[in-house]
């Protein structure tokens, strides 16, 4: 491990504890209620199954559910074909892969739907199912190879604009005052939190100073009473919880159970020793930070640091 970070292997060990994968989600769809049935059969081990009646149904479920990683829908169905609710479905989701069970000889249909990219692959009736399970395992792997690019896209993309924006503040600021506000409101915006709060230190003591990014507009800093931003302060080293509830000695801390708060990292901005400043981020669910995202908050930190340092 790298010798610069091992303060964070503590909040490490926390987000590997929640880390427990989930079943992916699947809908299938299709008139008949015995198909239904023994389709939700087959694949409620591996997914969490959703079943559908007809295409109008199952726009409904995908409306109140969201995206799901794999649809089967059986092709002849009364109101709505097959083909036709997939192709509905291909705007807001476009990453769900799409299978179709046909028992009709719908080539047309299907080699129209399978060119324009709404269907992954057509199974003919009736389905055997290994057949059919080995299809589905493609078509979750293809899933999650789609969903893993456009994620390591926009990490990167979020990192290359986070370190953009501090070296931007630091260049354009007046004062170190100026800087607080759009430093942080770039951390809480590239890491989602519901709250994110830096504030300079004084004397080893919180100053007034601060700049606050609230995602609901409310800003209520109660940091001087809290018991991890005291020990980030006196160990110089990022302290946190990912999951507060979870955890007895903050759980009965007021201020987390009046805000709702439930995950809170504390990062001390360093510079030679000295802490400059007090970074503060809040969720109000558990922690769901990967262990690169982990990293570029601890490096981004002393960016900050660095930031500070020059506009004093």
């Amino acid at each position: 491990m790298d010798n610069a970070i091992p303060e964070l292997e503590t909040i490490r060990r926390q987000l590997m504890s929640l880390a427990r994968p989930k079943k992916p989600k699947m809908l299938v769809v299709d008139d008949e209620p015995d198909n239904l049935d023994l389709l939700y059969r087959t694949f409620r081990r591996e997914f969490q199954v959703l079943k559908a009646e007809s295409g109008v149904r199952a726009l409904e479920v995908l409306q109140k559910e969201g995206e799901v990683a794999v649809i089967i829908s059986d092709q002849r169905m009364p109101e709505m074909k097959g083909t036709e609710f997939l192709k509905k479905t291909l705007p807001q989701f476009p990453n769900t892969v799409r299978i179709i069970l046909t028992g009709f000889t719908d080539i047309e249909d299907l080699v129209e739907a399978i060119n324009s990219g709404q269907v992954y692959k057509y199974i003919t009736k009736p389905w055997d199912p290994n057949e059919l399970k080995a299809v589905v395992e493609r078509a979750a792997e293809n899933y999650d190879v789609q969903m893993q690019r456009m994620e390591d896209l926009r990490r990167a993309q979020t990192q290359t604009n986070l370190i953009s924006t501090i070296l931007q503040v630091a260049q354009d600021a007046d004062s170190t005052e100026a800087c607080l506000e759009p430093i942080a409101t770039a951390f809480g915006k590239s890491f989602l939190t519901d709250v994110c709060i830096l504030q300079l230190v004084d004397s080893s003591a919180l100053a007034s100073s601060q700049g606050t990014y609230s995602a609901d507009g409310i800003e209520d800093n109660w940091l001087t009473s809290d018991p991890l931003v005291k020990e980030a302060m006196a160990s110089h080293k990022i302290q946190g919880s990912v999951n507060v509830p979870a955890e007895p000695e903050l759980a009965d801390v007021a201020h987390y159970q009046s805000s709702g708060i439930q995950a809170h990292l504390v990062i001390p901005v360093t510079y030679r020793d000295t802490v400059l400043a007090l970074l503060s981020l809040q969720w109000k669910q558990p922690c769901s930070l990967r262990e690169d995202e982990l990293t570029l908050i601890h490096l981004s930190a002393k960016q900050v640091a660095l930031a500070l340092n020059s506009t004093r």
